[in-house]
């Protein structure tokens, strides 16, 4: 597609330099992948654009670039053809496929890698959950999503640290310790409790939150790691108020003259900063609010952490939130990309019927309970499929069925199905080199479908670094595995010719 578009782009300067197009301001130049395989490998509407601003017809338009274009004998085309009302046309040359096939061959796993963010560093935090109680499946949701936009931001050059915050200081940890007490101000109930009750020995409420909450600790590290997810940093909210960074951060904002007080508390003017409303600082009771630790987190980020970028992975209950923390970092003058992605509950599906999920009632499912029922890379899958945005309906007999109507499993069929081609095969010689060759003998039409399926794959690590997207992967994941079965059935890759063999399981 980046190729399209930078031959285009050439094309209309050099259209324009002959005065055969006039001066214009720039336009983007949008190259899509048309559902349709009559209407190309991709296809662009410039022409149509280009045609609203000359006030000429947009065929013409399409055709004088189409003629400039095909004037190149490029190889990467076979062909380049106009359609009404305006658009160009693309279809890939078997030859420039047969080609990007050794290329992938010669990356191996560097294909699909960008330096773009070269020397950039990000932090991503994610999950978060309070240690108040074990992870649920609504807590985790952020889980994979986080570690998997991690993944793909390092392919596109970024240093990337992925964290997990935990918050071990203020009322929730009283309000546990009060819970594994057991006493007139519990609130938290469940198996957990009554586990914790007897392994905590003590009388002091505070104390008592703050051993049950390590034991918790342990507990959500344990469970993140079965998930398959490995966090670089565990930073602890406690250790922020050790510091004095909090206190440090409240004199800034007051000496700026940020906060106010009012009915016995400290506020912050967070609408100074586009804020609906102020935000408490410090309570009447002179007990410091989240936010108050929250911005204090973000100038370690950015002053103490030299991060270049920071995205927090929220569930969607904080939405409220966001305005305050926002806010903050803008009052301290903290300039560099701040973002926050929510994402939206999960309903647990078992036999048609809702599980609600709630800590201090007992009544939720634990994300452990969850993985000794499910393979977590089913589980990852799954939770990935659908946008962060939206909500998540997770079938659990869905999950569990071992055929091909559960999408992983059809993944994996096909990654089956290849190992056990290349055992029965030998594809290096003595010396361990490729020796895979005769690649212009891949002229089957599924065979260079399923080529144009495996150049999309640097396109799908771009465009999420850049959008957050990250269900494009598992979704193109289905395609390309599509691609390929349809492949095995068309195509036998162990035939009695040999060059045509060997062709096939570079392929």
């Amino acid at each position: 597609r980046k190729k399209i578009v930078k031959l285009i782009g050439n094309s209309i300067k050099n259209l324009q330099g002959e005065k055969i197009f006039p001066e214009f301001k720039s336009l983007e130049i949008q190259v899509e992948r048309p559902e349709n395989k009559n209407y190309g490998d991709y296809t662009t509407n410039i022409a149509l654009k280009i045609s609203s601003l000359l006030k000429k017809n947009p065929i013409k338009i399409a055709s004088i670039i189409e003629k400039r274009l095909s004037i190149k004998k490029l190889r990467i085309f076979e062909k380049i053809e106009v359609v009404r009302p305006g658009f160009i046309n693309f279809f890939l040359s078997k030859e420039y496929l047969q080609g990007e096939i050794l290329r992938i061959l010669e990356d191996k796993k560097e294909f699909g890698n960008s330096k773009i963010k070269k020397n950039k560093k990000v932090q991503i935090e994610f999950i978060s959950a309070n240690p108040t109680g074990p992870l649920t499946v609504g807590n985790a949701r952020g889980g994979p999503f986080g570690d998997v936009l991690g993944n793909i931001l390092k392919r596109n050059g970024w240093n990337v640290k992925k964290a997990y915050y935990v918050n071990d200081y203020g009322n929730q940890i009283l309000i546990l310790g009060h819970s594994i007490l057991k006493d007139s101000q519990a609130q938290y109930k469940g198996e957990y409790i009554d586990k914790l009750s007897k392994a905590v020995i003590g009388k002091n409420p505070k104390q008592v939150g703050k051993k049950g909450a390590k034991i918790i600790i342990k507990g959500i590290q344990e469970t993140t790691q079965r998930l398959g997810i490995k966090y670089d940093e565990w930073l602890f909210e406690s250790s922020i108020y050790k510091t004095g960074l909090v206190e440090d951060v409240l004199e800034v904002l007051k000496k700026r003259k940020l906060t106010y007080e009012k009915d016995g508390a400290t506020w912050f003017k967070s609408t100074k900063y586009g804020d609906i409303r102020d935000r408490v600082l410090i309570k009447s009771d002179n007990s410091k609010t989240y936010l108050a630790g929250d911005i204090a987190f973000h100038q370690y980020k950015f002053k103490e952490g030299k991060f270049d970028k920071v995205i927090n992975i929220w569930g969607a209950d904080h939405y409220g939130d966001v305005p305050g923390l926002k806010a903050g970092v803008k009052a301290l003058s903290i300039q560099k990309p701040f973002e926050i992605i929510l994402h939206q509950f999960v309903t647990f599906l078992e036999k048609g019927e809702k599980m609600k999920m709630s800590k201090r009632k007992g009544k939720y499912l634990t994300m452990d309970e969850l993985l000794d029922q499910i393979n977590p890379d089913i589980i990852r899958f799954f939770f990935l499929k659908t946008s962060i945005n939206t909500h998540l309906n997770f079938d659990l007999d869905l999950a569990k069925e071992q055929s091909e109507k559960n999408p992983v499993f059809y993944i994996q069929y096909a990654y089956a199905r290849i190992c056990a081609m290349l055992r029965k095969c030998k594809t290096q010689n003595a010396k361990g080199k490729n020796t895979i060759q005769n690649l212009k003998l891949l002229e089957d039409a599924s065979e260079l479908n399923l080529i144009k399926e495996l150049i999309r794959f640097p396109e799908i690590i771009e465009n999420t670094a850049i959008d957050y997207q990250v269900q494009r992967l598992p979704n193109y994941a289905l395609e390309l595995v599509s691609a390929f079965h349809k492949f095995y059935e068309e195509c036998r890759v162990l035939t009695d010719d040999k060059k045509l063999a060997q062709a096939r399981l570079g392929l």
